[in-house]
Parts: structure tokens; C-alpha cells; sequence
């Protein structure tokens, strides 16, 4: 499956590791062309973010391998968009 872009739920501790460490890690698997980290939510100890991650045959677990190895953690998988091209999301009227 050719994987174009992950959006990933990632928590951290508050101190470490830090945002730009996350990214290093995620910016080093092969595959990635562009990511964006935000921060979502700010608690005592932990920070959560979502992490969307773009390029073309990503890894999932090299992606999870490379996260996990900062000290931070995967919670979920948002959204997987896969195939020849990106399809945005539209937003359905109920």
C-alpha cells in the first residue's frame, strides 16, 4: 500500500522530548517529504499533539519506531489517505 500522508495522535512529557527532537526523528524515516506537528493540548505532565506526514510510501512502523524512539507515544491513527493521489476530505452535510 503506497501511504501518502498519516495523521497521527502523539502524546509527549511536558519536558522531554521536545517538539523539534519529534520531528528530527519523523523527518529522518524514508519516505517523509513534509510533516506538521501541532500542538493540540497542554496537561500537568503531557503535551498532545497531532502529526500529519506526508511523502510517498510511508512506513507506518518505521514512523512509530522513529516517535517512539524520542520518548514520546503513538495513541491513535486519525486518518491514512493512500493510493496515486491525495483526496481531501469533504466535509458531508447531514
Amino acid at each position: 500500500m503506497n501511504i501518502r500522508r498519516i495523521v497521527l495522535d502523539v502524546d509527549k512529557a511536558v519536558s522531554r522530548p521536545t517538539l523539534i527532537e519529534i520531528t528530527n526523528a519523523i523527518e529522518a524515516v524514508p519516505g517523509v517529504q513534509g510533516l506538521n506537528l501541532t500542538v493540540t493540548e497542554i496537561d500537568i505532565e503531557t503535551v498532545g499533539t497531532n502529526v500529519t506526514i506526508e511523502g510517498e510510501g510511508l512506513d507506518y512502523d518505521a514512523l512509530v519506531k522513529a516517535i517512539e524512539s524520542t520518548g514520546a507515544v503513538v495513541h491513535s491513527i486519525d486518518q491514512i489517505v493512500a493510493g496515486e493521489k491525495i483526496i481531501e476530505m469533504v466535509s458531508r452535510k447531514r
